[in-house]
């Protein structure tokens, strides 16, 4: 394992970087090149029997990349990790390299959208898959079959934050002998490490909480080194792997992860506890309130609960729409996990291609509304949700 046994702001900081970095600097350099030299033939056939640790080629491999992929496999509890140019290029990775034409996989509803559709685009190559309800190890178990080889969840899930119990997943599985990937980019390693609970794989996109401040896309895999080594030469072959300069980035953002989410943490469930039972609110999707039904098993797993809260308006879309419109400190976009606070309408922005029957089969109401919070100040974001919702 990978766990340093230090705390999290530690790892953060110091996690896969040298003592001793090029002249002497503080931050991780990044070493800008496609590709590495060898002195000799003899330097090369040693470093391809394994005798040599060295680099070879920018699609491999890179110093800058391997200091931030060390980084997350501290913070993630895990022998080792990998990083990708995007959240759906890790998923995309592993899914390709863990399956094969003629075996299954059994995916949990309430997924990101991009993901379900995946599975359809893997169905091209003979991979089928089976949608279950979030946590439903009833339907779960009715769904596997002789030839399922991955369960693919998400924990807490987007846009509802359903908590998976991950130990009773990952126990299930087990079992059965079929892998498990759990979708942690809500969490993040500071409030969750899905490993601990015997959970085999554990992706991010790094482009949100990671990095943190909406400059970067990346994600990242993390779970024992010879899976994690087998999806490393799959990556190596496809092309998959992110840029020094993005990894740069990425390690800077971690420098500050437990401030922030510690911060996004008690920001949310101050704006959770604002809106539960408001009159112009008709329900709050939010992991730490007791009126969620994950709410015990978010409790038990869970440092923190996240720095997203989902609602339904009290109205109609247009109400809706207005009360979007009215927020002023939130910028209207569909990611999250930065400093500066988002506001999306799902219907909208990210289910816009789907008829509203559709939508409502899997929850996407009219009135949802999804709030990731930033760092500024709550006394502020309150005020702005006061006088948006007085608009309505």
């Amino acid at each position: 394992m990978s766990d340093t046994g230090q705390g999290d702001s530690t790892n953060s900081v110091h996690a896969g970087e040298d003592r001793q970095k090029f002249a002497k600097s503080v931050t991780n350099p990044i070493a800008q090149t496609s590709t590495f030299v060898f002195d000799t033939l003899e330097e090369f056939e040693e470093y391809k029997a394994g005798k040599r640790s060295n680099f070879e080629y920018g699609r491999y491999g890179n110093p800058t990349i391997r200091a931030a992929e060390t980084k997350l496999a501290a913070l993630d509890h895990a022998s080792d990790a990998l990083l990708f140019s995007s959240g759906m290029s890790a998923i995309t990775t592993v899914l390709l390299a863990m399956l094969r034409g003629g075996q299954h996989l059994v995916i949990m509803e309430d997924c990101y959208r991009r993901t379900v559709q995946l599975c359809n685009v893997i169905a091209k190559f003979g991979v089928e898959s089976t949608v279950v309800a979030a946590g439903d190890l009833d339907s779960l178990a009715s769904a596997v079959q002789q030839n399922t080889k991955v369960i693919l969840a998400e924990s807490p899930t987007n846009p509802h934050l359903h908590v998976v119990d991950l130990h009773e997943l990952a126990s299930f599985a087990k079992e059965r002998r079929i892998k498990v990937l759990i979708d942690s980019t809500f969490a993040t390693p500071i409030n969750q490490c899905p490993l601990d609970f015997g959970i085999d794989l554990v992706v991010h996109s790094a482009t949100k909480y990671l990095g943190g401040h909406n400059d970067l896309m990346a994600g990242s895999v993390a779970g024992a080194s010879g899976l994690i080594g087998a999806i490393k030469e799959f990556r190596d072959i496809i092309g998959t792997a992110t840029d020094p300069n993005t990894a740069y980035l990425l390690i800077r953002g971690l420098k500050t992860l437990a401030l922030r989410v510690a911060r996004q943490n008690d920001t949310a469930m101050k704006i959770a506890q604002f809106l539960d039972g408001h009159d112009k609110i008709s329900r709050v999707f939010y992991p730490g309130l007791d009126s969620h039904p994950d709410c015990a098993i978010a409790q038990e797993q869970m440092s923190g609960f996240g720095g997203v809260v989902s609602f339904d308006i009290n109205g109609d879309l247009e109400k809706t729409r207005a009360f979007v419109h009215a927020l002023s400190i939130p910028y209207l976009a569909p990611s999250l996990g930065g400093v500066e606070s988002l506001v999306s309408h799902p219907a909208t922005v990210s289910y816009y291609d789907l008829s509203r029957e559709e939508r409502y089969k899997i929850g996407i109401t009219d009135q949802l509304v999804r709030y990731s919070v930033g760092i500024e100040d709550v006394p502020d974001l309150l005020a702005d949700f006061e006088q948006a919702l007085a608009v309505i």
